[in-house]
């Protein structure tokens, strides 16, 4: 289960850096900073893709307390979004080093 946690947080990750990257090139072509939101990410995507990323923006389809939270996270830069995805998996795999050292019995 670890494993495909950190490889997932290793997936989004790529995404989030590959986002920003091309965020930057766009950026110093226009002389303006160019963040991409991430409805736009998920509709380039492919068409699976894009009728994901449509059907999360229509209203009440998930509920009274869902609506507003995906609507809203799907206005925020996919750079963001992709690599605050990563961190949170790479802390629930995350395995502690035991407390009392690599040597212990």
């Amino acid at each position: 289960m670890r494993f495909l946690l950190r490889f997932a947080s290793f997936l989004a990750l790529v995404m989030g850096v590959l986002v920003a990257s091309v965020d930057a090139i766009q950026s110093v072509s226009a002389s303006q900073p160019v963040l991409t939101p991430l409805a736009a990410a998920l509709a380039a995507g492919g068409p699976s893709t894009q009728s994901l990323a449509q059907s999360l923006e229509r209203p009440h389809a998930h509920g009274a307390f869902l609506d507003p939270v995906i609507r809203w996270s799907l206005q925020q830069p996919a750079c963001a979004f992709f690599l605050l995805i990563a961190l949170i998996l790479w802390v629930i795999a995350y395995k502690r080093p035991p407390a009392a050292g690599r040597f212990s019995a």
